[in-house]
């Protein structure tokens, strides 16, 4: 039985050349915002938040009220304002996944137009990823309690690290259950929804017996999928590493100029600074984006490719496919 996950390894590489030559500008950078949402991710910092006894006598146990509700409506500010960005960066992510399935089978780089076109889906795989990422979420810091309460409220951990070590291949197989779905989810279903124009649970429904039926083409591609996603993950990242130390030079060279002029202790130097680091990093955004294009491209057709093969009837490219896809 010939594996269409290891088929259409080289398959995917000329569709993803036709597709994303000839090299334009305009292109690359409409590619690179989906990617952005799709492909990449974003984090968003801790901050912890410090201040010292005031003077006077405080009780033992008792913090002044002032102190203690600045602090709490800063932190519940912070955390809401992070909520926020992340749900928002979740959704837009959400949408640009049918954005980009949508490019990807037309070959046309409009994103206005898929975006009024897939959005309401875009929400409900949203919707989804919400309700099965919250459950995880919930169950992976009731496992982290096991071992955080006892520490915190001095009681005997040896019950607590029992329990948090039996469950450790328990969250193992659930981790790996909802990779699987949230994988799938992503790089089946979301293509199925668009060419059936359904939801989640019903583009589930169809591709739920393709999966009984072919749980080996299924499998085979988890497995060659995985080491593509690593082997393209460490490619990119050298290169990226590499683009970083190219750019690094000028930025030291200018920080050197600076230090010699103003010295970079003063208003004027600490600002020259700051400027000088947000340009790199955005620099190295740019640059770590746009690497990610053909990455995102190249993974994302040979899920299509595998996809239409296992199921002739869930093939969503057009038809006849590009003659660069054949061997």
């Amino acid at each position: 039985m010939a594996l269409h996950a290891v088929e259409n390894v080289e398959r995917a590489f000329g569709v993803t050349r036709e597709f994303l030559t000839p090299v334009t500008v305009r292109r690359w950078l409409k590619l690179a915002v989906v990617v952005f949402f799709v492909g990449g991710g974003v984090g968003f910092p801790t901050a912890q938040f410090g201040a010292s006894t005031p003077t006077g006598d405080v009780a033992p146990g008792e913090v002044p009220s002032a102190l203690s509700v600045d602090v709490l409506t800063l932190a519940v500010a912070v955390v809401a304002v992070c909520l926020l960005l992340l749900g928002a960066f979740g959704l837009i992510g959400a949408i640009m996944e049918f954005v980009l399935i949508e490019l990807l089978r037309t070959g046309e780089v409009s994103l206005r137009r898929h975006w009024r076109k897939r959005w309401r889906q875009g929400l409900r795989l949203f919707g989804f990823r919400i309700a099965i990422g919250l459950p995880m979420i919930a169950l992976f810091a009731g496992w982290l309690a096991l071992l955080v309460v006892p520490v915190l409220t001095g009681r005997d951990p040896a019950f607590s690290a029992t329990a948090f070590l039996v469950g450790l291949p328990v969250m193992f197989l659930v981790g790996v259950g909802y990779a699987l779905v949230s994988g799938f989810t992503t790089a089946f279903v979301v293509p199925l929804m668009i060419q059936s124009d359904s939801g989640v649970l019903a583009a589930w429904r169809r591709l739920w017996p393709s999966i009984k039926r072919s749980w080996k083409q299924y499998l085979a591609y988890v497995a060659v999928g995985f080491l593509l996603t690593v082997a393209t993950g460490v490619v990119v990242s050298v290169a990226v590493a590499l683009v970083a130390l190219v750019l690094l030079v000028p930025v030291l060279v200018a920080a050197a100029v600076v230090h010699a002029t103003v010295s970079v202790t003063s208003p004027i130097g600490l600002a020259v600074l700051v400027a000088l680091a947000a340009l790199f990093g955005v620099a190295l955004l740019v640059v770590g984006t746009l690497s990610q294009v053909p990455v995102v491209t190249y993974l994302r057709y040979y899920a299509l490719l595998v996809l239409g093969d296992v199921e002739e009837s869930f093939d969503v490219l057009a038809d006849p496919r590009p003659s660069a896809a054949d061997p």
